[in-house]
């Protein structure tokens, strides 16, 4: 069960796809976990099929020039909501206006699966079959989540709202177009929920001891080599959604104070330091050199930044086993030196370290609340 004091919401700055958000809820009921008290924002937006196919189409069409996506249709979601031809959670309870809005996208985007990419088009009388039975297995979860979340700060509870992806990959700030669709960064979250920026309170970075990637754009401090492989199968760094191998680099501080300043961060927390014991010394990028020039901030174009080769800092490294560590004392010398570094480097405060997979393993340096 979940904690009784926690509410679980999905805001409207989401893209959902019904079949697998079902999917998840029933997984977790098998395993005897309760989404009783989850909240879905009537407004967010729903991946559909013909989203899944464009984004499966086109990514292959750019070959060489694609972008990595998952191909879960996400991207041609939120190209739609833009275009304000998407289709929403709420229209789940109108089978008219579902219909409707269905029947009148397909009517472009059946032209281009078929005449452009030479697929099948999508039949809209069984997608609106499909979607409704969604429909009414969401139904319950539906709320005004705007309201529920600023009420709850009117009554002076506490929110927390999480980002889905890295600064760098926001379609603003981002390395675009090697970006998602939407915009993770903490001014994006008051958008995507709902919330006036004057509530944000505390903005909290989170950053691996060392640096990863999935899908293609630049990444300075990209190791290609046996020590990428190395720091890839000791951190376990392959995707979430897709299971593909992480690109890995060493940690860069340009990336981390330009993730400070997009975000105004307060806090970093520094996950998966134990991957780093067992070397003599650890490189941490400080700036960039670009054609001959250095660069302490990340460059102004995409084509400079294209060109940036890392600057180093070699710290002393540890040997120690960090996972048993239960306060930051207890770490070796070398290790907190690491972080006492990066602190500096960054220009924000450390205030929680992982130190191993478990939940247990995370050392608070300072309170977060």
């Amino acid at each position: 069960m979940l904690c009784p004091d926690v509410i679980p919401v999905i805001g409207n700055g989401v893209v959902i796809d019904p079949e697998v958000l079902i999917a998840e809820i029933d997984g977790l009921a098998a395993r005897g976990v309760s989404s009783e008290r989850l909240l879905i924002s009537a407004s967010a937006h729903l991946i559909m099929p013909h989203h899944r196919a464009l984004d499966k189409v086109t990514e292959r069409y750019l070959g060489g020039a694609r972008i990595g996506t998952t191909g879960r249709g996400i991207g041609p979601t939120y190209a739609d909501k833009v275009a304000r031809t998407g289709i929403r959670v709420q229209d789940l309870l109108d089978p008219g206006i579902l219909r409707q809005k269905l029947e009148l996208v397909l009517r472009e985007k059946n032209q281009i699966l078929t005449k452009v990419y030479n697929r099948r088009g999508i039949d809209p009388d069984a997608v609106v079959a499909e979607y409704l039975e969604y429909g009414e297995r969401l139904t319950p979860y539906l709320a005004d989540t705007t309201l529920v979340l600023n009420t709850a700060l009117d009554e002076g509870k506490t929110l927390l709202l999480e980002g889905a992806q890295a600064t760098l990959l926001d379609v603003d700030h981002g390395t675009y177009p090697f970006v998602t669709s939407s915009s993770p960064t903490a001014g994006g979250a008051c958008a995507g929920a709902g919330i006036g920026p004057t509530r944000i309170t505390k903005v909290v970075g989170i950053a691996k001891a060392y640096t990863t990637r999935v899908g293609a754009g630049p990444f300075p401090t990209e190791l290609t080599g046996p020590e990428g492989e190395w720091l890839r199968k000791a951190g376990s760094e392959y995707g979430t959604t897709t299971g593909r191998p992480r690109r890995t680099g060493w940690f860069d501080t340009v990336i981390a104070r330009y993730a400070c300043r997009v975000n105004g961060i307060t806090d970093f927390i520094i996950t998966k330091l134990d991957v780093l014991s067992g070397m003599e010394k650890v490189p941490v990028c400080v700036a960039y050199d670009v054609d001959g020039v250095r660069h302490g901030e990340v460059p102004m174009t995409q084509t400079e930044f294209h060109h940036a080769k890392p600057i180093y800092e070699y710290l002393d490294g540890w040997w120690e086993d960090l996972s048993h560590a239960k306060e930051f004392a207890d770490l070796p010398g070398p290790a907190r030196a690491y972080v006492r570094a990066l602190e500096d480097l960054i220009g924000a405060p450390v205030a929680v370290i992982g130190t191993g997979p478990r939940r247990d393993q995370t050392l608070q340096i300072r309170p977060l609340i």
